[in-house]
């Protein structure tokens, strides 16, 4: 059996999935993957090990300073003429199963060539009934044509009622038994769209506290009581199991780790980023996180001083799940999503949570 996988690289979470998915897949020798990576430089992927020969192709991507994507600054570097040439030239031929994680090259080119391509991911989630923003028009356009595919299997934190699959945690983001007791007074911080001299600014300005921050270029070196790293899986793990609070933008995959671990969580969402923002919303309808639209030393310092028991959710092994489906079928999508969320101990969704009416449903269901 032959699968073409293809990830969009631009969010660190889509490689972590990747990476589960391919220990997923190896538990089946019989099982062919070959691997597409698009959406940054090759040479700014990490940890790659693990997915063999793989293939790059420069893909789509978008662009963003101080915190917010640029529209203007998006179209500019797209390659139209490229991308359309990478959709034209990529052969399916020969594959028994297409998936596509947000990966518009794989998704294009096989509606190119009629095949029908599996979405795997959390944008596939951002469904009627699920918490999205309303504001965002473009966004939800842009959502909807990046990547389109046949057969969607969404993620998310909670099923709101639909037939989506909860999150997909790497084993070595899983705490074993109990989460093991966080350090005081150190927290993790990666925002990796914000200017980064600034958010060391404010953490600088935020005494007694240690900070862990991460991002993409950072230099490992101490900057009074911030200690900064680049992205690296391992020491980015470390990192996390050592922090009680967690402050971040509103991407799905570190936040589905910080919720296995039972911790804290601070999100800002990216500006003008329509899965963010929904991902800000759904947070704020679950009442599992603390929602800023703006970063300061005093919002953050009432942040860390909070001391209620944060929420945690225990997700089962979805990645082998989604693996054996894909490679032994005959179960529906519908049944797989049942069976699944029986297996999970998520946090109870909080009453009286700070929702905001920007959504499109909010209400959730038991």
């Amino acid at each position: 059996m032959r699968i073409f996988y293809g990830v969009q690289g631009t969010g660190n979470g889509h490689l972590t999935r990747a990476r589960a998915m391919a220990r997923a897949l190896t538990r089946y020798p019989q099982v062919q993957v070959d691997w597409m990576f698009t959406g940054r430089e090759r040479g700014d992927f990490f940890d790659m090990e693990c997915f063999g020969a793989w293939q790059w192709r420069r893909g789509l991507s978008f662009a963003t300073r101080a915190g917010r994507v640029r529209p203007l600054a998006t179209l500019r570097q797209l390659s139209p003429g490229e991308f359309l040439r990478d959709v034209r030239e990529l052969d399916l031929e020969g594959y028994d199963r297409v998936v596509s994680d947000f990966e518009p090259v794989t998704a294009w080119a096989a509606r190119g060539q009629r095949r029908d391509c599996i979405g795997l991911g959390h944008q596939y989630a951002l469904v009627p009934g699920v918490p999205r923003s309303r504001r965002h028009l473009v966004g939800s356009v842009v959502l909807r044509a990046c990547a389109p595919v046949g057969t969607r299997i969404g993620l998310h934190w909670h099923h709101f009622g639909r037939p989506l699959l909860p999150p997909i945690v790497d084993d070595d983001a899983r705490p074993a038994g109990v989460p093991a007791r966080a350090s005081a007074r150190e927290a993790l911080v990666y925002l990796p769209f914000e200017d980064p001299e600034r958010v060391i600014a404010l953490l600088r300005a935020i005494p007694g506290w240690r900070f862990s921050m991460f991002g993409p270029g950072l230099p490992g070196e101490q900057r009074g009581n911030v200690t900064t790293h680049p992205v690296g899986r391992a020491t980015f793990v470390a990192a996390l199991e050592r922090a009680s609070h967690i402050v971040c933008n509103c991407g799905f995959e570190l936040i589905s780790e910080a919720l296995c671990h039972g911790k804290r969580i601070l999100a800002k969402p990216l500006a003008g980023q329509m899965e963010q923002v929904s991902n800000a919303l759904a947070l704020q309808a679950l009442g599992y996180a603390r929602i800023a639209q703006r970063l300061d030393p005093h919002l953050i310092g009432d942040f860390l001083a909070l001391e209620t028991t944060p929420p945690r959710s225990e997700w089962p092994d979805v990645a082998a799940a989604i693996a054996a489906w894909l490679v032994e079928g005959g179960e529906p999508l519908e049944a797989v999503s049942e069976r699944l969320w029986r297996e999970c101990a998520i946090a109870r969704p909080r009453a009286g949570s700070d929702a905001s009416d920007d959504s499109e449903a909010l209400r959730v269901p038991a």
